[in-house]
């Protein structure tokens, strides 16, 4: 489980979810809802979040996971049919604060991204020896039985 720096009484998205603070909702049901991001990288920019607090994925079943990813496919599409300037999407997951996530309760990104729109992702890509990748895909097929 991922360390709570928050507690569910002090999370916005709990509050959102529950109608307690405003929010321009665009989904919900019984397990997720979805709404604008209010400070978004672009026009259209959402968020679809679990109803029940979940920090990072390992703390969300697999069910309510599977449901959120859909809600997202859903909320994808809508974006490519909206209207908004929209020339492709990002789906954005941040888990741990070192990945940049800023509000801890789990929550997927979709933003439309078009020419010219100022989001860059900046890395020092390099291609890595097979040994190497095969020692940390070794590491990682030992943690999936765990």
């Amino acid at each position: 489980m991922t360390d709570r720096p928050e507690t569910d009484d002090q999370c916005i998205f709990c509050a959102i979810a529950a109608h307690e603070v405003e929010a321009s909702l665009l989904h919900e049901d019984e397990t997720v809802v979805g709404f604008m991001d209010l400070s978004p990288v672009t026009p259209g920019h959402l968020l679809v979040v679990p109803r029940k607090h979940a920090v990072g994925p390992e703390d969300v079943d697999l069910e309510t996971s599977a449901h959120v990813w859909s809600v997202d496919h859903q909320m994808a599409k809508a974006l490519r049919r909206s209207g908004l300037q929209c020339d492709g999407i990002n789906v954005f997951l941040a888990d741990g604060e070192v990945a940049f996530q800023e509000v801890f309760h789990f929550h997927l990104h979709v933003f439309p991204r078009f020419s010219g729109d100022g989001f860059t992702i900046a890395a020092n890509w390099q291609e890595r020896e097979r040994s190497l990748l095969d020692g940390e895909a070794d590491a990682i097929r030992a943690a999936i039985a765990v």
